[in-house]
């Protein structure tokens, strides 16, 4: 009777660990395809909703942004604060101070910039296909991030992916702290014409400002 049983448990732990497998694969599969759209177009425009939440550390805040990308170089507009890169230099902008800080770009220390917001997936996680969520009349698939490294602060990641569409309409990032930070991309724009200095940073449009160079 042991030897029936443990017969049975030991093909309830193949089944176990080959489903997850295949799980993992579909869940990996949909992300590359993700990375794949995002990589096939020449420019991107976001405009997104950023929430952080921790009710233990009384922390509940709310703002909403913007983005234009195309491959590494970007224009964000977050919390009053205009970022320019331009490939090479970082400018933030900050009309309220009237000031303008200008660094080099670091790859190290600029490791989460909003290109690699939309492709911080390909490397670091684990993958496991979570809740299939109708909001809005569109299908949104989750797919659970758990980050390799024991060392990391973060607990895990759910990124929501339009069924259709492939992109990202969600992110939510849990801490080990509690500390949950959520973005929805509440808009999300193609190939749309720019002008070929919109990615320039014009000194002469601040002569009033204050120009810090790190560099």
């Amino acid at each position: 009777m042991k030897g029936i049983f443990r017969i049975i448990l030991f093909v309830v732990c193949i089944t176990c660990n080959v489903s997850t497998a295949q799980d993992s694969q579909k869940a990996k599969a949909m992300l590359d395809d993700v990375s794949g759209r995002i990589k096939s177009y020449s420019n991107i425009t976001i405009d997104f909703k950023y929430q952080v939440n921790n009710p233990g550390k009384n922390i509940n805040q709310e703002s909403k942004g913007n983005v234009v990308l195309q491959g590494d170089k970007y224009v964000l507009n977050f919390m009053g604060v205009t970022r320019i890169f331009d490939g090479k230099k970082v400018y933030n902008i900050v009309p309220q101070d009237e000031e303008i800080t200008i660094s080099a770009y670091d790859d190290k220390k600029d490791d989460m910039t909003p290109g690699k917001m939309l492709t911080f997936f390909n490397s670091g996680y684990k993958y496991a296909m979570d809740i299939l969520q109708p909001i809005k009349g569109r299908k949104i698939q989750y797919i659970k991030l758990t980050p390799t490294d024991a060392k990391s602060d973060v607990k895990n990641v759910l990124l929501g992916i339009d069924s259709q569409t492939k992109h990202i309409y969600t992110l939510i990032q849990t801490d080990d702290n509690g500390t949950k930070t959520t973005i929805t991309i509440n808009s999300f724009k193609t190939n749309q014409p720019l002008s070929k200095n919109h990615f320039t940073f014009t000194e002469s449009k601040y002569s009033n400002y204050y120009i810090n160079r790190l560099d």
